[in-house]
Protein backbone atom coordinates (compact mmCIF):
# COMPACT_ATOMS: atom_id res chain seq x y z
CA UNK A 1 0.00 0.00 0.00
CA UNK A 2 1.39 3.39 -1.00
CA UNK A 3 1.52 5.84 1.93
CA UNK A 4 -0.64 8.91 1.77
CA UNK A 5 1.13 12.25 1.68
CA UNK A 6 1.46 14.19 4.93
CA UNK A 7 -0.82 17.20 5.00
CA UNK A 8 1.46 20.23 4.56
CA UNK A 9 0.55 23.61 3.01
CA UNK A 10 2.29 23.26 -0.35
CA UNK A 11 1.22 25.12 -3.49
CA UNK A 12 -1.77 26.50 -1.65
CA UNK A 13 -4.22 29.32 -2.21
CA UNK A 14 -5.21 30.46 1.28
CA UNK A 15 -8.42 32.22 2.22
CA UNK A 16 -9.70 33.20 5.65
CA UNK A 17 -13.24 33.95 6.66
CA UNK A 18 -15.15 34.26 9.91
CA UNK A 19 -18.40 33.34 8.16
CA UNK A 20 -18.40 30.10 6.20
CA UNK A 21 -20.74 29.28 3.29
CA UNK A 22 -20.15 25.59 2.49
CA UNK A 23 -22.45 25.49 -0.57
CA UNK A 24 -20.77 28.48 -2.17
CA UNK A 25 -17.37 27.03 -1.39
CA UNK A 26 -18.27 23.70 -3.02
CA UNK A 27 -19.76 25.52 -6.02
CA UNK A 28 -16.41 27.23 -6.62
CA UNK A 29 -14.60 23.89 -6.45
CA UNK A 30 -17.14 22.27 -8.78
CA UNK A 31 -16.67 25.05 -11.34
CA UNK A 32 -12.87 24.64 -11.24
CA UNK A 33 -12.96 20.84 -11.60
CA UNK A 34 -10.23 20.99 -8.96
CA UNK A 35 -7.77 18.31 -7.87
CA UNK A 36 -6.39 18.53 -4.36
CA UNK A 37 -7.65 18.92 -0.83
CA UNK A 38 -10.01 21.41 0.77
CA UNK A 39 -9.02 21.94 4.40
CA UNK A 40 -11.52 23.68 6.67
CA UNK A 41 -10.69 24.57 10.25
CA UNK A 42 -13.27 25.39 12.91
CA UNK A 43 -12.82 26.07 16.61
CA UNK A 44 -12.81 22.36 17.50
CA UNK A 45 -12.50 20.34 14.29
CA UNK A 46 -10.46 20.07 11.11
CA UNK A 47 -12.19 18.90 7.93
CA UNK A 48 -10.64 17.45 4.76
CA UNK A 49 -12.34 16.97 1.41
CA UNK A 50 -10.19 15.13 -1.15
CA UNK A 51 -11.01 15.76 -4.79
CA UNK A 52 -9.88 14.57 -8.20
CA UNK A 53 -11.01 16.78 -11.12
CA UNK A 54 -14.04 17.92 -9.18
CA UNK A 55 -15.01 14.41 -8.02
CA UNK A 56 -15.09 13.59 -4.32
CA UNK A 57 -12.69 10.80 -3.30
CA UNK A 58 -13.08 11.08 0.46
CA UNK A 59 -14.40 13.37 3.20
CA UNK A 60 -13.23 13.15 6.80
CA UNK A 61 -12.75 15.24 9.91
CA UNK A 62 -10.74 15.12 13.13
CA UNK A 63 -13.74 14.43 15.36
CA UNK A 64 -13.11 10.81 16.48
CA UNK A 65 -12.57 9.44 12.94
CA UNK A 66 -11.74 5.90 14.13
CA UNK A 67 -14.85 5.70 16.28
CA UNK A 68 -16.83 6.64 13.18
CA UNK A 69 -14.97 4.09 11.04
CA UNK A 70 -15.37 1.34 13.66
CA UNK A 71 -19.11 2.02 13.87
CA UNK A 72 -19.45 1.47 10.11
CA UNK A 73 -17.21 -1.62 10.21
CA UNK A 74 -19.28 -3.18 13.02
CA UNK A 75 -22.38 -2.87 10.84
CA UNK A 76 -20.46 -4.33 7.89
CA UNK A 77 -19.29 -7.27 10.02
CA UNK A 78 -22.87 -8.61 9.92
CA UNK A 79 -22.30 -9.17 6.18
CA UNK A 80 -18.52 -9.73 6.23
CA UNK A 81 -17.64 -12.27 8.96
CA UNK A 82 -13.89 -11.63 8.58
CA UNK A 83 -14.27 -8.14 10.12
CA UNK A 84 -14.12 -9.52 13.63
CA UNK A 85 -13.36 -7.37 16.66
CA UNK A 86 -9.69 -8.49 16.75
CA UNK A 87 -9.12 -7.20 13.21
CA UNK A 88 -10.68 -3.86 14.02
CA UNK A 89 -8.54 -3.52 17.17
CA UNK A 90 -5.39 -4.38 15.18
CA UNK A 91 -6.34 -1.75 12.60
CA UNK A 92 -6.67 0.92 15.27
CA UNK A 93 -3.34 -0.02 16.87
CA UNK A 94 -1.63 0.30 13.49
CA UNK A 95 -3.16 3.56 12.26
CA UNK A 96 -4.95 5.53 14.94
CA UNK A 97 -1.73 7.08 16.23
CA UNK A 98 1.82 7.38 14.91
CA UNK A 99 4.74 6.34 17.16
CA UNK A 100 5.25 9.99 18.16
CA UNK A 101 1.62 10.23 19.31
CA UNK A 102 0.38 12.31 16.36
CA UNK A 103 -2.72 11.49 14.35
CA UNK A 104 -2.31 11.50 10.59
CA UNK A 105 -5.23 13.51 9.09
CA UNK A 106 -5.97 10.68 6.65
CA UNK A 107 -5.20 7.77 8.95
CA UNK A 108 -8.75 6.44 8.64
CA UNK A 109 -8.35 6.23 4.84
CA UNK A 110 -5.00 4.47 5.28
CA UNK A 111 -6.74 1.98 7.56
CA UNK A 112 -9.35 1.22 4.87
CA UNK A 113 -6.56 0.66 2.33
CA UNK A 114 -4.91 -1.74 4.78
CA UNK A 115 -8.16 -3.71 5.17
CA UNK A 116 -8.24 -4.15 1.39
CA UNK A 117 -4.55 -5.11 1.24
CA UNK A 118 -5.13 -7.73 3.93
CA UNK A 119 -8.20 -8.98 2.01
CA UNK A 120 -10.62 -8.24 4.83
CA UNK A 121 -12.47 -5.97 2.38
CA UNK A 122 -13.04 -6.25 -1.37
CA UNK A 123 -12.33 -2.99 -3.29
CA UNK A 124 -16.05 -2.66 -4.07
CA UNK A 125 -16.87 -2.99 -0.38
CA UNK A 126 -14.22 -0.37 0.40
CA UNK A 127 -15.82 1.96 -2.15
CA UNK A 128 -19.23 1.58 -0.49
CA UNK A 129 -17.71 2.11 2.95
CA UNK A 130 -15.89 5.28 1.81
CA UNK A 131 -19.07 6.61 0.22
CA UNK A 132 -21.05 6.09 3.45
CA UNK A 133 -18.37 7.69 5.62
CA UNK A 134 -17.95 10.64 3.23
CA UNK A 135 -21.67 11.38 3.11
CA UNK A 136 -21.95 11.24 6.89
CA UNK A 137 -19.14 13.78 7.31
CA UNK A 138 -20.26 15.93 4.38
CA UNK A 139 -23.74 16.31 5.87
CA UNK A 140 -22.21 17.73 9.04
CA UNK A 141 -19.85 19.91 6.96
CA UNK A 142 -22.79 21.56 5.17
CA UNK A 143 -24.06 22.76 8.55
CA UNK A 144 -20.90 24.78 9.32
CA UNK A 145 -21.26 28.54 9.67
CA UNK A 146 -17.87 29.65 11.03
CA UNK A 147 -14.31 28.73 10.10
CA UNK A 148 -11.32 29.31 7.86
CA UNK A 149 -10.32 27.32 4.79
CA UNK A 150 -7.63 26.72 2.21
CA UNK A 151 -7.45 24.67 -0.97
CA UNK A 152 -4.20 22.81 -1.54
CA UNK A 153 -3.62 21.73 -5.12
CA UNK A 154 -1.68 18.56 -4.35
CA UNK A 155 -2.78 14.97 -4.93
CA UNK A 156 -2.48 13.51 -1.42
CA UNK A 157 -3.04 9.95 -2.58
CA UNK A 158 0.34 9.73 -4.38
CA UNK A 159 -0.39 6.37 -5.97
CA UNK A 160 -2.60 5.07 -3.17
CA UNK A 161 -5.84 3.59 -4.54
CA UNK A 162 -8.84 5.83 -5.07
CA UNK A 163 -11.69 3.45 -4.46
CA UNK A 164 -14.49 5.97 -4.77
CA UNK A 165 -15.34 8.90 -7.04
CA UNK A 166 -18.54 10.68 -6.07
CA UNK A 167 -20.30 13.24 -8.20
CA UNK A 168 -19.96 16.43 -6.17
CA UNK A 169 -23.30 17.97 -7.19
CA UNK A 170 -25.53 14.94 -6.61
CA UNK A 171 -23.75 14.00 -3.39
CA UNK A 172 -24.19 17.49 -1.96
CA UNK A 173 -27.87 17.40 -3.04
CA UNK A 174 -28.43 14.16 -1.14
CA UNK A 175 -26.58 15.29 2.00
CA UNK A 176 -28.30 18.69 2.04
CA UNK A 177 -31.72 17.04 1.82
CA UNK A 178 -30.85 14.78 4.77
CA UNK A 179 -29.59 17.80 6.72
CA UNK A 180 -32.89 19.62 6.15
CA UNK A 181 -34.77 16.56 7.38
CA UNK A 182 -32.72 16.55 10.58
CA UNK A 183 -33.44 20.23 11.16
CA UNK A 184 -37.16 19.76 10.39
CA UNK A 185 -38.09 16.22 11.51
CA UNK A 186 -41.60 14.81 10.88
CA UNK A 187 -44.13 16.13 13.35
CA UNK A 188 -46.15 13.71 15.44
CA UNK A 189 -49.81 14.31 16.10
CA UNK A 190 -52.12 11.88 17.95
CA UNK A 191 -49.51 9.15 17.63
CA UNK A 192 -49.26 9.56 13.84
CA UNK A 193 -46.24 11.10 12.08
CA UNK A 194 -47.08 14.13 9.95
CA UNK A 195 -44.35 14.30 7.30
CA UNK A 196 -43.21 17.73 6.19
CA UNK A 197 -42.50 17.87 2.50
CA UNK A 198 -39.12 19.30 1.50
CA UNK A 199 -38.88 22.04 -1.09
CA UNK A 200 -38.65 20.14 -4.39
CA UNK A 201 -35.38 20.39 -6.31
CA UNK A 202 -37.22 20.63 -9.62
CA UNK A 203 -40.07 23.11 -9.80
CA UNK A 204 -43.20 21.58 -11.39
CA UNK A 205 -43.60 23.08 -14.85
CA UNK A 206 -45.20 22.56 -18.20
CA UNK A 207 -43.32 21.82 -21.36
CA UNK A 208 -42.42 24.51 -23.87
CA UNK A 209 -44.26 22.41 -26.41
CA UNK A 210 -47.48 22.24 -24.39
CA UNK A 211 -50.63 23.63 -25.94
CA UNK A 212 -51.50 27.10 -24.64
CA UNK A 213 -54.55 29.29 -25.41
CA UNK A 214 -53.63 32.12 -27.77
CA UNK A 215 -54.71 35.76 -27.83
CA UNK A 216 -53.95 38.20 -30.64
CA UNK A 217 -51.58 35.72 -32.20
CA UNK A 218 -49.74 35.09 -28.90
CA UNK A 219 -50.25 32.53 -26.15
CA UNK A 220 -52.45 33.84 -23.36
CA UNK A 221 -51.02 33.84 -19.86
CA UNK A 222 -52.99 32.14 -17.13
CA UNK A 223 -53.89 34.67 -14.43
CA UNK A 224 -53.61 38.47 -14.44
CA UNK A 225 -50.28 40.17 -15.01
CA UNK A 226 -48.88 42.87 -12.79
CA UNK A 227 -49.11 46.32 -14.32
CA UNK A 228 -45.95 47.28 -16.15
CA UNK A 229 -43.78 50.05 -14.78
CA UNK A 230 -43.26 51.29 -18.35
CA UNK A 231 -44.85 50.64 -21.74
CA UNK A 232 -42.17 48.59 -23.44
CA UNK A 233 -39.26 46.34 -22.44
CA UNK A 234 -36.32 44.81 -24.28
CA UNK A 235 -35.63 41.22 -23.22
CA UNK A 236 -32.36 39.59 -24.30
CA UNK A 237 -32.52 35.81 -24.57
CA UNK A 238 -29.20 33.96 -24.94
CA UNK A 239 -29.58 30.28 -25.77
CA UNK A 240 -27.93 28.00 -28.33
CA UNK A 241 -31.27 26.25 -28.95
CA UNK A 242 -33.37 27.85 -31.73
CA UNK A 243 -36.42 26.03 -30.33
CA UNK A 244 -36.10 27.73 -26.95
CA UNK A 245 -35.48 31.13 -28.57
CA UNK A 246 -38.60 30.80 -30.75
CA UNK A 247 -40.72 29.64 -27.83
CA UNK A 248 -39.70 32.60 -25.67
CA UNK A 249 -40.32 34.97 -28.57
CA UNK A 250 -43.81 33.48 -29.01
CA UNK A 251 -44.54 33.66 -25.30
CA UNK A 252 -43.82 37.40 -25.04
CA UNK A 253 -46.39 39.82 -26.45
CA UNK A 254 -44.68 42.14 -28.94
CA UNK A 255 -46.87 45.05 -27.79
CA UNK A 256 -44.98 45.00 -24.49
CA UNK A 257 -41.71 43.23 -25.27
CA UNK A 258 -38.97 43.29 -27.87
CA UNK A 259 -37.04 40.03 -27.77
CA UNK A 260 -33.37 40.10 -28.68
CA UNK A 261 -32.59 36.49 -29.65
CA UNK A 262 -28.89 35.53 -29.39
CA UNK A 263 -27.77 32.01 -30.29
CA UNK A 264 -23.99 32.53 -30.05
CA UNK A 265 -22.79 33.11 -26.46
CA UNK A 266 -19.41 34.41 -27.66
CA UNK A 267 -21.10 37.26 -29.58
CA UNK A 268 -23.69 37.86 -26.88
CA UNK A 269 -21.66 40.33 -24.81
CA UNK A 270 -21.27 42.90 -27.60
CA UNK A 271 -24.93 42.58 -28.68
CA UNK A 272 -26.09 43.14 -25.12
CA UNK A 273 -23.82 46.15 -24.68
CA UNK A 274 -25.20 47.67 -27.90
CA UNK A 275 -28.88 47.04 -27.10
CA UNK A 276 -28.86 47.51 -23.29
CA UNK A 277 -31.84 45.21 -22.53
CA UNK A 278 -34.05 45.67 -19.48
CA UNK A 279 -33.69 41.99 -18.54
CA UNK A 280 -31.49 39.08 -19.68
CA UNK A 281 -32.54 35.43 -19.93
CA UNK A 282 -29.33 33.38 -19.95
CA UNK A 283 -29.01 29.67 -20.68
CA UNK A 284 -26.55 27.93 -18.38
CA UNK A 285 -25.27 25.16 -20.68
CA UNK A 286 -23.83 26.51 -23.94
CA UNK A 287 -20.75 25.64 -26.02
CA UNK A 288 -17.54 27.71 -25.70
CA UNK A 289 -18.86 29.98 -22.94
CA UNK A 290 -21.30 28.80 -20.28
CA UNK A 291 -23.96 30.98 -18.70
CA UNK A 292 -22.16 31.40 -15.38
CA UNK A 293 -19.04 32.76 -17.10
CA UNK A 294 -21.10 35.13 -19.24
CA UNK A 295 -23.08 36.34 -16.23
CA UNK A 296 -19.83 37.04 -14.41
CA UNK A 297 -18.54 39.05 -17.39
CA UNK A 298 -21.76 41.07 -17.59
CA UNK A 299 -21.66 41.92 -13.88
CA UNK A 300 -18.19 43.42 -14.35
CA UNK A 301 -19.55 45.88 -16.92
CA UNK A 302 -20.78 49.09 -15.26
CA UNK A 303 -23.98 49.19 -17.38
CA UNK A 304 -25.13 45.77 -16.18
CA UNK A 305 -24.31 45.72 -12.47
CA UNK A 306 -28.01 45.92 -11.60
CA UNK A 307 -29.70 44.54 -14.75
CA UNK A 308 -31.85 41.48 -13.90
CA UNK A 309 -30.12 38.33 -15.19
CA UNK A 310 -32.20 35.14 -15.04
CA UNK A 311 -30.38 31.81 -15.40
CA UNK A 312 -32.39 29.36 -17.53
CA UNK A 313 -31.53 25.70 -16.94
CA UNK A 314 -32.80 22.21 -16.25
CA UNK A 315 -30.31 21.90 -13.38
CA UNK A 316 -31.88 23.21 -10.19
CA UNK A 317 -29.68 21.68 -7.54
CA UNK A 318 -28.07 23.42 -4.59
CA UNK A 319 -24.66 23.54 -6.30
CA UNK A 320 -26.20 25.14 -9.41
CA UNK A 321 -28.03 27.71 -7.31
CA UNK A 322 -24.84 28.42 -5.37
CA UNK A 323 -23.00 28.98 -8.66
CA UNK A 324 -25.72 31.39 -9.78
CA UNK A 325 -25.44 33.27 -6.51
CA UNK A 326 -21.67 33.33 -6.87
CA UNK A 327 -21.86 35.20 -10.21
CA UNK A 328 -24.65 37.45 -8.83
CA UNK A 329 -27.47 36.16 -11.03
CA UNK A 330 -30.85 37.63 -10.10
CA UNK A 331 -32.97 34.50 -10.36
CA UNK A 332 -33.54 31.04 -11.78
CA UNK A 333 -36.00 29.74 -14.42
CA UNK A 334 -36.34 25.97 -14.65
CA UNK A 335 -36.66 24.14 -17.97
CA UNK A 336 -39.14 23.09 -19.19
CA UNK A 337 -41.36 26.12 -18.54
CA UNK A 338 -44.58 27.61 -19.82
CA UNK A 339 -45.68 31.14 -20.60
CA UNK A 340 -47.04 31.80 -17.13
CA UNK A 341 -43.73 30.74 -15.54
CA UNK A 342 -41.80 33.01 -17.89
CA UNK A 343 -44.03 36.06 -17.38
CA UNK A 344 -44.13 35.55 -13.64
CA UNK A 345 -40.36 35.73 -13.24
CA UNK A 346 -39.95 38.53 -15.81
CA UNK A 347 -42.43 40.83 -14.06
CA UNK A 348 -41.02 39.89 -10.68
CA UNK A 349 -37.69 41.42 -11.63
CA UNK A 350 -38.84 44.19 -13.96
CA UNK A 351 -41.07 45.64 -11.26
Amino acid sequence: MQPLTRYTPMASSTFSSQTLHPLTLLAQISSRQATGSLKVTTASTEWLLLLDQGKLNYVTNSNRPFDRLDSHLRRLSLQIPSLVSAVRVQMRLLFEQTPDGEIHPLADYQAICWLVDQQYLHPNQAANLIESLSKEVLEAFLDLRQGSYEFIEVDYFEGAPKYCQLNLRSTVEECYALLKQRHHPPRQRNGVHQHQSLQPLNTPSVSLASSTPRRNGHPAASGPLKPAAKDHYTIACIDDSPTVLRAINDFLDDNIFSVLMIADPVKALMQIIRNKPDLILLDVTMPNLDGYELCSLLRRHPDFKNTPIIMVTSNTGFIDRAKAKLVRASGYLTKPFGQSDLLKIIFKYLN
